[in-house]
């Protein structure tokens, strides 16, 4: 769906307008200038300005990309990791972003995750399934398998002291 043809002098108010509203990848950027109908070479122009002018900083949009999507869904940072790849953010600013994640909320969010899903489980009679199922649930959150596997056991040997 292409949008109408500007020219660079015409796209620039938008794209700034864009930045402004929220914090975007260098790729989003890149893909809405596309959608404005402009070349490779004015698109690299564009995006220089913006950079220049603070418009758009890769390191923080990747810093607010995972700060929030691991407090506002709990995502892990495998999860995180992969979906800031999606968005063609550069490793550099991967592993900057996912150091901003304190870790102790870290361990907090695994832990009430676990504890959760464990509740939600409590019909499942086999306790190897009910383990599986849990486990597999913070995977599919992002979390890594270690800390998945740890937290689910801490689950366990508490509800058997029951």
């Amino acid at each position: 769906m292409q949008q109408e043809q500007l020219t660079p002098g015409q796209a620039l108010p938008k794209i700034k307008q864009y930045c402004a509203y929220q914090e975007r990848s260098h790729s989003e950027i890149k893909d809405k200038l596309y959608g404005f109908g402009l070349r490779k070479n004015e698109v690299e122009e564009i995006l220089a300005t913006l950079i220049e002018e603070n418009y758009c900083n890769e390191e923080r949009f990747a810093e607010q990309f995972a700060g929030g999507k691991f407090r506002m869904k709990q995502w892990g940072r495998i999860k995180i990791r992969r979906a800031l790849q999606e968005k063609r953010v550069s490793e550099f600013s991967i592993k900057k972003a996912l150091l901003q994640i304190d870790g102790d909320e870290y361990e907090k969010t695994i832990g009430k995750l676990a504890e959760a899903k464990w509740k939600s489980l409590s019909r499942e009679r086999n306790i190897f399934m009910k383990m599986a199922k849990a486990r597999d649930y913070l995977l599919q959150k992002g979390f890594e398998s270690d800390l998945a596997t740890q937290a689910i056991s801490k689950l366990r040997n508490l509800t058997s002291e029951d």
